[in-house]
């Protein structure tokens, strides 16, 4: 099975289309849970389905390695925060990157690919 690890745009798309992911190993980062669910605009029954569809993956929290490896990028690449913590931990657990960001998506160093790439 191949290790995931979910952007903020991946699990919103899916959310969306009816998107079935296939058998794997999903991740998704601390950073992820929060933007999702802190959305301004969000209602309680979202919130629901959100928290709901998020249980169904591995939540990675911040550690030491993952700071200081977004640390790094974040210098070297210019990335915002947000997505120097999502790169960063998909380096620190060895997974592809799944998103949409074009400015992610063109990152050399790193395995990513969009949501129907894994299909």
């Amino acid at each position: 099975m191949n290790n995931y690890l979910l952007d903020t745009n991946s699990i919103i798309y899916a959310l969306n289309s009816g998107f079935k992911f296939p058998r794997n190993n999903y991740f998704i980062s601390v950073i992820t849970e929060i933007e999702l669910l802190s959305y301004h605009k969000l209602t309680l029954n979202e919130e629901d389905i959100l928290k709901q569809a998020l249980s169904n993956f591995e939540n990675i929290i911040l550690n030491d390695n993952i700071k200081n490896k977004t640390i790094k990028i974040r210098k070297k690449y210019n990335l915002k925060l947000p997505d120097s913590i999502i790169v960063a931990t998909a380096l620190i657990q060895n997974a592809t990157l799944v998103t949409s960001d074009k400015k992610l998506l063109n990152l050399d160093f790193l395995n990513v690919v969009e949501l129907e790439d894994i299909i």
